[in-house]
């Protein structure tokens, strides 16, 4: 079946959405994560490093629920089959991220030393956890799975846990930390910050290493396309980018190296898998591709008219937020509040309303 323009625009769509949640939603994984090791067991590191995410984190999820509904709606196939197989690890990373919500408000409701420390736990679970659960998704997506003749999977959840699934796991962690790395080195001052830098130096090597075979073995095992080379190309020279960055102490270029990296690297992954959705590793006729798996253009066509209007709001208002939000912060002290003026009162009650307190 040849691939209609809706189609391919809407396959396109859902590739954006996915390489924007990860770029958004993978330094807030990467900031939790480094409550293990930046934090050094002092609540009010930990405290200011989650402040750093607090007023955004939660509109970044937006992206995901987004893309997933933009799979339901406009692939439904692709998203019955997805279900039929990921379901146990999909509701595992739900029940994580649920948890992970009831530790952003709840984590300063009490004044105790063992009640931060119990959900400072619950955050760095709810920062490896969900990376490594989305990197063994994908990396199975585009590796494929078993499906049988009535478009149900068969592979169970032990058989998404292959050598190839386990590198993504690990790369999607790997990067994700690194990135969320950066991003507190952006966002504090002082000792945090240095170390912040410092732990990124070394991060970025174990990085590079497995990010090359993942992409480069996907590329040659998986990839359906040659093209696929020229993001996974780009990711690399991101990536190694990022030596020379940071110890140029060029944070800001830091961390949009790696922003580059995680959206050269879902090119590479949605690239090569088109024209497919979700390959059969039993048997290629039972692949589900985009025109097989596609709602009726009507459908399409009323999804894509939705998107232009409404698309440019949310991202208007999330741009907004970002801008609000930008200010550095110091461990132990309060954050800098704008002056006088309608102008301040605005942003300062924005702040009141969402931030983490």
């Amino acid at each position: 079946m040849d691939i209609t323009f809706l189609q391919g625009l809407w396959f396109a769509l859902i590739a954006v959405l996915f390489a924007g949640y990860f770029v958004l939603e993978g330094f807030d994984f990467g900031v939790e994560m480094n409550l293990a090791t930046l934090g050094k067991g002092d609540p009010e590191r930990n405290r200011t490093m989650l402040k750093t995410i607090g007023p955004i984190w939660d509109g970044n999820q937006v992206w995901v629920l987004v893309g997933g509904a933009g799979i339901f709606a406009a692939f439904p196939e692709w998203y019955a089959t997805l279900f039929s197989g990921f379901y146990l690890a999909l509701l595992l990373l739900l029940l994580v991220l649920i948890l992970r919500v009831c530790a952003f408000k709840w984590r300063e409701k009490r004044n105790s030393a063992a009640w931060h420390k119990g959900w400072d736990i619950i955050h760095i679970i709810s920062g490896f956890v969900p990376a490594l659960l989305w990197g063994v998704a994908f990396a199975n997506i585009v590796r494929g799975v078993q499906i049988d003749d009535n478009a149900w999977i068969t592979t169970n959840l032990i058989g998404l846990l292959n050598p190839f699934g386990l590198l993504g796991g690990l790369v999607f962690v790997g990067l994700f930390w690194l990135h969320g790395t950066h991003y507190l080195a952006l966002r504090t001052t002082g000792e945090l910050r240095e170390d912040a830098n410092k732990q990124a130096s070394w991060m970025i090597y174990p990085v590079i290493v497995l990010g090359a075979i993942f992409l480069i073995w996907n590329q040659l095992a998986h990839s359906n396309t040659w093209l696929t080379w020229i993001p996974l190309l780009i990711a690399a020279l991101a990536l190694v980018a990022v030596i020379f960055t940071n110890k140029a102490r060029r944070e800001g270029m830091s961390f949009l190296a790696t922003t580059v990296a995680i959206v050269a690297a879902a090119a590479q992954m949605f690239g090569g898998l088109f024209p497919n959705v979700l390959p059969a590793t039993n048997d290629p006729a039972n692949s589900l591709t985009i025109a097989g798996s596609a709602s009726t253009e009507h459908t399409l066509l009323l999804m894509a008219i939705f998107v232009v209007l409404f698309l440019p709001i949310v991202l208007s208002y999330q741009a907004w937020g970002y801008k609000v939000f930008s200010h550095r912060l110091t461990v132990g002290e309060p954050d800098e509040r704008e002056g006088q003026g309608p102008k301040a009162r605005i942003v300062g009650a924005y702040r009141a309303a969402f931030e983490q307190e």
